[in-house]
């Protein structure tokens, strides 16, 4: 019965841990590199006929160039409000459309700009690491409670806490990587 709790305690840190991986990567994605990319937008929420509903539901998305992003919308009817939702979401953007798609032109990044974007990955990549800690704390309390109700024993507590750290380091290191490789990206001109 311990080992089943134990392994269920672990199996819900490991996940907890990949969901906060997970929302890093997707953070890191709505930050703008100077490359068109559909992450920037697709989460955006459109009044569709009264009802807010993802971009990514009501089009498809494309790259002819390396800085255009061409939005094409379902509903021809609801351009006007995808076009009204990306100028209002400042992101730095100004949405073109001819009647049947929308066009992105992202303009080069300015040194400035690259700086402010990097210190803001590096803020995400932190609220990340604090995420994890965060799981490992839940979980040393879940084991410090199966210790107190199952009588696992001390040193049994004290091995699964150093696989925790361990594990929390491994997650770290993924977070660290993909932020050295955000602020390459950022930084490239």
């Amino acid at each position: 019965m311990d080992n089943e709790l134990v392994d269920l305690v672990m199996e819900d840190t490991r996940e907890r841990m990949d969901r906060a991986i997970e929302h890093v990567k997707n953070e890191f994605g709505t930050v703008r590199t100077g490359r068109a990319t559909s992450t920037l937008i697709e989460g955006l929420l459109i009044d569709y006929y009264g009802t807010e509903t993802p971009l990514k539901q009501l089009a498809n998305f494309s790259v002819p160039e390396p800085r255009l992003l061409v939005v094409s919308p379902f509903d021809k009817g609801s351009i006007a409000a995808i076009e009204k939702a990306i100028g209002n979401a400042d992101l730095g953007l100004t949405p073109s459309n001819d009647g049947q798609v929308i066009r992105l032109a992202f303009p080069a990044l300015t040194e400035e700009r690259r700086k402010s974007f990097v210190k803001m990955v590096k803020t995400k990549a932190e609220e990340g690491r604090v995420a994890l800690r965060g799981v490992r704390r839940h979980a040393r309390q879940e084991l410090e409670t199966l210790e107190k109700e199952q009588g696992l024993s001390s040193d049994e507590i004290e091995r699964l806490e150093k696989i925790l750290d361990k594990m929390t380091q491994d997650e770290v290191a993924v977070v660290d990587a993909l932020l050295a490789h955000k602020e390459k990206e950022l930084l490239a001109v």
